[in-house]
């Protein structure tokens, strides 16, 4: 008994080569000429490439991974003979597909301890990847990127917008993004083929405005040699843009109202009228509502343009896309500059997070673009950014320091998302974009103060 025991207690010869087969990473092996000598089941199934075809070829023939061309892990670990793991690398498998890895290399030595080669082992991080972008379209459409339930709101809204053909009027103040609203549905549109022209209505008077939008024949006017095509000519089949509508003067509106009623317009000098099909946004920064009331803007206009109504937020109202929009300008400026800034030192965050930005976005946007022209890597600091940047209070005690200015900022974020959902926690979590428990405990960290009564209850908790 004691002799079956001990026989099949004995450890395979091939024990390395059955645990090398049974693991989800990929791991082969190369001698001194960067020849495969080795290539297990998992990379077969992560490259798509078989066994027999990988080895004998080099490598950087196998994986065509972007290190191949650079700063290879594994040729570092045979010069320098130290294991070596590479971050945010990919390789390029068989269907030419980039599949995100991270790779794990050391010497392979034989059992007097020399060296006969490499070795790499490499995680395929391709459902990572998936989920990490499923989560982030969470939070943005199109160039727009926002946490806040007001914001998701309008994402949620925003392919049903996008399907009809229903004039659209966007509200929100200056600098807002309401022509990057504007693009995201023209965008997500059966009309994204055709073109997005965008107007500033406000920037022009009547006469120019009207050739502008409509065109003009030749002759129509002093200089008007030739015809020209408007703006409504150029986006047929698309969507035109009508910003700071609420700038535009009672004769214009008119003019406007019929085009939009009776889906034709008339360039100026001419006797005919032109069929259009171009769906019409307009955006304003003014209560459209309340000039109607004072007589200010046409209430028949205001009614053809508001059947469907978008209210973008101030950014003071938002301040939880603060970290978001600071990611994104500093990935787009990196880009566009060929900087390496890493992102925003913690102090300069809390700084910015301190103020009201009554320019909103694109002042938020002008102040890391300032911060671009003085830092050239690394972390902004605070002193990259402009010098008349100064902290307001956001709580019944002012903040003594920058960590404290970010420590007010982020319990403000809470306690209003805590009041909106009637102080129900994990609404006030799903609202935040985080789990329940990482919500208590910044709640505790931030020494917020909760109602005994949650939302979760009949009674109505204090606000």
């Amino acid at each position: 008994m004691n002799k079956k025991k001990q026989k099949s207690d004995k450890i395979p010869a091939n024990v390395t080569e059955i645990i090398l087969e049974s693991i989800s990473d990929g791991v082969f092996t190369v001698d001194h000429e960067w020849r495969i000598m080795s290539f297990n089941s998992a990379a077969e199934n992560i490259t798509g490439i078989s066994r027999k075809e990988a080895i004998g070829r080099h490598c950087w023939e196998v994986f065509r991974a972007n290190m191949c061309e650079g700063d290879c892990a594994l040729k570092r670990t045979m010069k320098e003979g130290t294991p070596l793991v590479s971050t945010s690398t990919y390789i390029i498998n068989s269907e030419k597909k980039r599949i995100p890895i991270t790779a794990y290399t050391s010497l392979l030595k034989d059992e007097d301890g020399a060296v006969l080669g490499g070795v790499e082992t490499f995680h395929d991080h391709s459902l990572v990847e998936e989920l990490r972008k499923e989560l982030a379209s969470r939070f943005q459409v199109g160039d727009m990127v926002s946490r806040s339930s007001s914001m998701r709101k309008i994402f949620e809204l925003l392919p049903q917008v996008a399907d009809s053909s229903s004039t659209v009027l966007i509200q929100g103040a200056t600098g807002t993004g309401k022509e990057l609203l504007a693009r995201a549905i023209h965008h997500s549109s059966h009309r994204k083929d055709k073109p997005f022209v965008a107007i500033n209505c406000g920037a022009l008077p009547d006469t120019l405005l009207e050739s502008e939008l409509f065109g003009y024949k030749a002759g129509a006017f002093t200089g008007a040699v030739k015809d020209k095509p408007g703006h409504f000519a150029v986006a047929e089949g698309g969507t035109i843009l009508l910003d700071e509508i609420g700038d535009t003067s009672f004769a214009f509106q008119v003019r406007l109202l019929r085009v939009l009623e009776e889906q034709e317009f008339q360039p100026l000098g001419s006797v005919k009228t032109i069929k259009t099909n171009v769906r019409v946004i307009a955006a304003t920064n003014k209560n459209l509502f309340d000039m109607v009331e004072k007589g200010e803007f046409r209430q028949d206009l205001f009614y053809r343009i508001n059947v469907i109504c978008l209210k973008l937020p101030p950014l003071r109202d938002r301040m939880e896309d603060i970290p978001l929009l600071i990611e994104r300008f500093i990935k787009r400026m990196n880009t566009i500059r060929g900087k390496a800034v890493t992102g925003i030192d913690r102090e300069a965050l809390a700084l910015l997070m301190s103020n009201n930005f009554p320019g909103n976005i694109r002042e938020l946007e002008n102040m890391i673009e300032h911060a671009f022209v003085l830092c050239q890597d690394g972390l902004i600091q605070p002193h990259h950014l402009p010098g008349g940047l100064a902290p307001h209070p956001l709580a019944s005690a002012g903040p003594d320091s920058p960590g404290d200015a970010l420590k007010s900022a982020e319990a403000r974020i809470i306690i209003d998302a805590l009041k909106r959902s009637k102080y129900n926690r994990q609404a006030a979590a799903r609202e935040l974009g985080m789990h329940k428990s990482t919500l208590f405990r910044k709640i505790k960290k931030l020494g917020i103060t909760l109602p005994e009564i949650d939302g979760r209850s009949k009674s109505e908790p204090p606000v």
